[in-house]
C-alpha cells in the first residue's frame, strides 16, 4: 500500500489529508510535506488520517516532529482521527496528550 498526500486550506489552516499506510517506507514523504509547508509559512497545520490504514512507530515519529516544527513558530498541528485502533495507539504511547485529535477537519463553533 502506497501513501496518498492531498493538501488543501480551510478555515485560516492547511489540511492534509492522509491516506494509506504511514510506515517506515512511505513517513519520510509527509515528514517533507510537513517541513515544505512549514518552509512556505504555513504554522497552523491539520493532518487527515480518516484514511490511514496502518501507522507505525516512524509515523508517530514524523508527527511528533511536526508539531515541533510548527510549536517552533508558535503554531499548532492537529489530528483528525475517528479510527478506534489508531486513537488506542495515540492512547498507549500517551501522545493522546500531547495532539489536539478531533473527529473532522471543521473546527467546533462558538
Amino acid at each position: 500500500m502506497d501513501l496518498t498526500l492531498a493538501t488543501r486550506e480551510e478555515d485560516g489552516r492547511v489540511v492534509v489529508a492522509v491516506g494509506g499506510e504511514i510506515d517506515v517506507y512511505t513517513a519520510p514523504r509527509l515528514r517533507d510535506r510537513i517541513t515544505e509547508l512549514v518552509g512556505q509559512g504555513h504554522y497552523d497545520l491539520t493532518i487527515d488520517l480518516e484514511a490511514v490504514e496502518f501507522l507505525d512507530s516512524t509515523g508517530l515519529g514524523v508527527l511528533v516532529g511536526g508539531l515541533k516544527k510548527v510549536r517552533a513558530h508558535n503554531g499548532s498541528l492537529e489530528l483528525v482521527c475517528t479510527q478506534e485502533r489508531l486513537l488506542k495507539i495515540f492512547r498507549i504511547t500517551g501522545l493522546a496528550k500531547v495532539f489536539v485529535i478531533r473527529d473532522s477537519v471543521i473546527s467546533p463553533t462558538g
